[in-house]
């Protein structure tokens, strides 16, 4: 689901910085992510978090979407030059990632899920794509904001099938995911990262 413009003015603030740098220090679980990974941003947004998975990752490969055009032009002018040589932005869907199975190190999600109608198929997706071992770094906004947000017809996200923590925390392990770190405010939201874990 695409923002509207009081998303964007949200999302594409100074403040959103310091929520995705807090979100790569959830329990250090993102310190595993080596140098050289190839890494995948969803819902990239102006591209202030594809510049801070650069700086602090440095990672081989960091492609990074949005499933609105306008958002991947923004993208294209924040990211300085240098940095941007290593960064591919794209305009995608998250339920249909581009990707064969299990090539991906690391998936990097600030503020996507809750975007999504099928928010269970995107973890599945996001799962499809990522190695075993593979980190998924997310931030999820829960019902209660989403629903004085959307009442208040300022936002707008999916109305059916909300995910809570404990409903985030039973789709994460059916699509195979291990939860190695979360901060979570039962009224806002969830930080977290999860592995995949190798059911062979």
């Amino acid at each position: 689901m695409k923002l509207n413009w009081a998303e964007r003015l949200v999302v594409n603030n100074p403040l959103r910085v310091m929520i995705q740098r807090r979100l790569i220090k959830v329990d250090q679980g993102c310190d595993r992510i080596a140098p050289q990974a190839r890494v995948l941003e969803i819902g990239c947004g102006r591209g202030a978090g594809a510049r801070l998975i650069q700086e602090e990752f440095q990672p081989a490969v960091l492609h990074a979407f949005d499933l609105d055009h306008r958002m991947i032009l923004m993208a294209g002018r924040y990211l300085q030059p240098e940095p941007r040589e290593k960064i591919f932005l794209y305009v995608g869907d998250a339920l249909t990632l581009p990707y064969r199975d299990g090539v991906l190190d690391a998936v990097f999600g600030f503020g996507v899920l809750h975007h999504l109608p099928d928010w269970r198929g995107g973890l599945r997706e996001i799962a499809r794509v990522l190695k075993p071992g593979g980190l998924y770094c997310l931030e999820g906004v829960l019902p209660p904001v989403l629903s004085e947000l959307s009442g208040r017809r300022i936002f707008l996200h999916p109305e059916h099938d909300r995910f809570y923590s404990h409903d985030l925390r039973k789709a994460l392990a059916e699509a195979g995911f291990e939860l190695q770190g979360r901060l979570e405010h039962k009224m806002l939201g969830i930080l977290a990262v999860a592995v995949k874990q190798d059911l062979m």
